[in-house]
């Protein structure tokens, strides 16, 4: 695991001050482009609160998600690719918090480990990225045949569902290798569907062709999607402050109502589950949800508002969606997507 740099506020305590307060917290990330710089969006956040507070982002390759550049995701028997050997270093007090993009993020947590708090969330929506060089079009009017790569089984179960004259090709990597797969003269794509957050996040909001939605596009996208949030030891009261101060509840609040719902019908962030949630005023939110057949022939949708003030408010919403949509054929779906694949790990998500 790397040292890759510190971010303290202007008047750091010596390193011997830092440590006999315990005031130094090493924080876990990975490797990635875009991990990093989530990362430091954290701490530049942290450190406006905590000035005389240091913190050591370690980062390192997460072994099953950040090796395996070929297997696609949905045929890894690891369940929790992106989170499980820096969980296992924070347990270990090795780490003191980690920083996930938070679709990642199983909602099934070890013993002792909670989501302690989000940023302002990003754009959450997919957006449609087309070749370099071809003229921009909406994925309503992309010509039969077109090859739309992903290797998300949400996305897929959508787009065979609202799109099924187009044709969906796995693509892996990063954010900046799969844009490559697509430019690539000899590339076997028409466009991409990625997270318009992390498009942003690395200052490529500029190929995004168009942002899909339950408006525009009819998809709808994966539970916690665009969300940065950070992981902590429950029993770490000194982290605790500091997630604390740095939570942005509004969207803590959309969050738990999404991975609630997700828990519930006890699918992972990779089971062929869209979502949207908007607050409609300062109390109300709405949800909308949708369970697709990976083929397409099959769907359950939902959309419910109700009034959340508080973290249980969220949690009992996202079980009340749950209920319903699975009332209306989901758990008919994914019944049959694990009988079909009894080892399929149900938690990944492409970014």
């Amino acid at each position: 695991m790397a040292t890759i740099n510190v971010v303290s506020g202007a008047h750091a305590p010596p390193p011997e001050a830092a440590a006999e307060h315990n005031l130094n917290f090493n924080v876990g990330t990975r490797k990635s482009e875009l991990a990093l710089k989530q990362t430091d969006m954290v701490l530049l956040e942290a450190v406006q609160h905590f000035s005389n507070y240091t913190f050591t982002i370690k980062a390192k390759d997460t072994a099953a998600g950040d090796i395996d550049k070929v297997t696609p995701f949905k045929d890894m028997p690891v369940k929790n690719l992106w989170t499980h050997e820096l969980e296992t270093l924070m347990l270990e007090k090795q780490l003191d918090f980690l920083v996930h993009a938070l679709k990642d993020v199983p909602t099934q947590l070890p013993p002792n480990c909670e989501v302690g708090a989000t940023l302002i969330r990003e754009d959450p929506r997919d957006a449609l990225v087309i070749k370099a060089g071809r003229s921009a079009c909406r994925i309503q009017d992309l010509p039969a045949g077109s090859v739309i790569g992903t290797s998300s089984i949400r996305r897929t179960a959508q787009l065979a569902l609202k799109y099924p004259h187009l044709i969906v090709k796995d693509v892996r990597g990063n954010l900046g290798t799969r844009l490559r797969k697509l430019d690539a003269e000899d590339s076997g794509y028409d466009a991409l569907i990625l997270a318009a957050a992390g498009l942003i996040r690395i200052n490529l909001g500029h190929r995004i062709t168009q942002l899909l939605d339950s408006r525009d596009g009819g998809m709808l996208y994966a539970v916690s999607q665009g969300a940065i949030g950070m992981e902590n030891r429950s029993d770490d009261s000194k982290t605790k402050e500091i997630m604390a101060k740095i939570n942005h509840l509004p969207t803590f609040y959309r969050i738990g109502a999404e991975r609630s719902l997700l828990r519930t019908i006890e699918g992972g962030c990779s089971a062929p589950l869209g979502i949207e949630t908007e607050w409609v005023d300062a109390t109300l939110m709405k949800l909308r949800a949708i369970v697709v057949s990976v083929d397409g022939k099959e769907f359950a949708e939902v959309e419910m508002e109700a009034g959340v003030t508080s973290v249980a408010d969220a949690e009992d919403l996202g079980m009340a969606a749950a209920a319903e949509i699975l009332r209306r054929g989901a758990d008919k779906i994914l019944a049959e997507i694990k009988a079909k694949k009894p080892t399929t790990p149900m938690d990944l998500e492409d970014r």
